[in-house]
């Protein structure tokens, strides 16, 4: 038999998941599937339209879970707020030094790219930065062994993240409008 769903559940629970960074990708792709088959409003088409409302709510809802936990920022941030610390993107934009410096350094660098092999070249540097930062973040929200998860410095991770996504769409911009010129 197949176990009731719950809105109210957090979205690992919803997935059958332990709330943890550290996702097997295959894994919630294949519990996606398996909750969509169940909930797809096409399934409740014989029961009427009701039944195909709350069908719908619950197919979006999946989904919207799906997508949080397959995004690894949109993921640590959710696990920092479940855990009562907040990311406060809005409101808290305080970085290190260090950082700040490097994304100083990425946007001129970005600046002087004069061709798409240049954009490229520091794609491939800012995408790499990225994954280290992703599993930084892992190490602070799950631990590692022998130490213990410190969500507060995590939220400050996943806060430094974000602005890296940014810049990887500006990057994006930058090589498209090379492209076309």
């Amino acid at each position: 038999m197949t176990a009731p769903l719950s809105l109210t559940a957090d979205d690992f629970a919803l997935f059958g998941l332990p709330r943890a960074f550290a996702v097997d990708v295959a894994e919630l792709d294949g519990r996606w599937r398996g909750l969509q088959a169940r909930v797809h409003p096409d399934k409740f088409a014989a029961e009427g339209a009701a039944a195909q409302r709350v069908a719908m709510q619950w197919s979006v809802r999946v989904n919207e879970a799906y997508r949080r936990l397959r995004d690894p920022i949109a993921r640590g941030a959710y696990l920092c707020e479940l855990a009562g610390v907040p990311i406060e993107a809005e409101r808290n934009t305080s970085m290190p030094g260090n950082f700040l410096l490097q994304q100083l350094q990425w946007r001129e660098a970005l600046e002087e790219a004069g061709t798409v092999e240049a954009v490229s070249e520091l794609e491939t540097r800012v995408r790499a930065e990225s994954r280290s930062m992703q599993a930084r973040l892992a190490v602070l929200i799950d631990g590692q062994a022998g130490s213990t998860p410190d969500l507060h410095a995590a939220a400050q991770q996943v806060r430094a993240l974000m602005f890296v996504q940014r810049f990887l769409q500006d990057i994006a911009r930058r090589a498209d409008m090379l492209d076309q010129a």
